[in-house]
């Protein structure tokens, strides 16, 4: 029986409000492919997992660029993404790992994959909550999906060329522990997302990516983890360099508001070689 006095739970604009396929489709693949990477490593094969990951990286920026292209974005697919990738770059590469080099490492082992899941969580929970405030240009902290390259490209790497997780241990526990780390904090990697792909580029920018394409085909393992370590190590470069200027500027902002305060005083020269002989041991 109905009470139109009462208020529906749900109301009639929000009931019929629908989700948008195309771009949720492409956000359901990368959580398969997440999934998928799980499984595999239950397996024990873990090759397969680390390609995997690597193939929900791609679905993944797939999703977002598509959602911004045919202007299909929606809360539900922003957090059903957030919910995906904690999947495919969160949970998995922290199990792929542990399963393939940490599980014999005791404690120590199953502590740097939980603190690979958990930096992921606290990264996807910080960026869902800062969207609004921070510079498009730049991620805060590194990427979930490059920090599972980083994991999975370690992997991928090791059994390409005949090495067995364990003798690696202690290179995986290390990176683990420090993709973690690095998605957690303030350092500031590229986002990309300056590119317009709808804007004309040219010729030469063609070529480059016919060429950087060449170049990932011919080893793709060995490529892409390099290319990968080189972007996670590219964020602190450029803080410490930003570091560096910044304390230059207050050294000279500070020798110059001593002059100011004091523009009569004359600096003392320093000591020669041979004043300092004369002095007592």
């Amino acid at each position: 029986m109905d009470h139109p006095d009462r208020m529906p739970l749900i109301s009639p604009d929000k009931r019929r409000r629908g989700i948008y396929i195309l771009p949720n489709l492409f956000t359901t693949a990368a959580l398969f492919a997440g999934f998928f990477a799980i499984v595999q490593a239950m397996n024990q094969r873990f090759e397969v997992a680390a390609v995997a990951i690597f193939i929900a990286m791609v679905l993944d920026g797939l999703d977002g660029r598509i959602a911004r292209m045919t202007h299909t974005q929606s809360e539900f697919g922003a957090e059903y993404d957030s919910l995906s990738d904690m999947v495919s770059f969160g949970a998995a590469p922290a199990l792929v790992v542990y399963e393939w080099a940490l599980k014999d490492m005791g404690k120590l082992g199953w502590i740097a994959a939980f603190i690979y899941c958990a930096g992921a969580a606290l990264r996807l929970a910080r960026f869902n909550t800062n969207i609004e405030v921070v510079d498009k240009r730049y991620f805060q902290g590194l990427p979930s999906p490059a920090a599972a390259a980083l994991v999975a490209g370690l992997v991928w790497v090791v059994i390409d060329n005949g090495i067995s997780g364990n003798d690696v241990r202690w290179y995986a526990c290390i990176l683990t522990i420090f993709a973690g780390v690095s998605m957690v904090s303030n350092v500031l990697f590229w986002s990309g997302k300056s590119i317009n792909l709808r804007k004309s580029v040219p010729f030469i920018v063609v070529i480059a990516l016919v060429m950087g394409f060449a170049l990932v085909s011919s080893y793709p393992p060995g490529v892409l983890f390099a290319l990968f370590v080189v972007y996670a190590l590219s964020g602190y470069v450029v803080y410490g360099m930003r570091w560096f200027k910044r304390r230059r500027r207050s050294e000279a902002a500070a020798a110059a508001s001593a002059s100011a305060t004091n523009p009569g005083a004359v600096p003392e020269p320093p000591a020669t070689d041979a004043a300092a002989d004369k002095e007592p041991n």
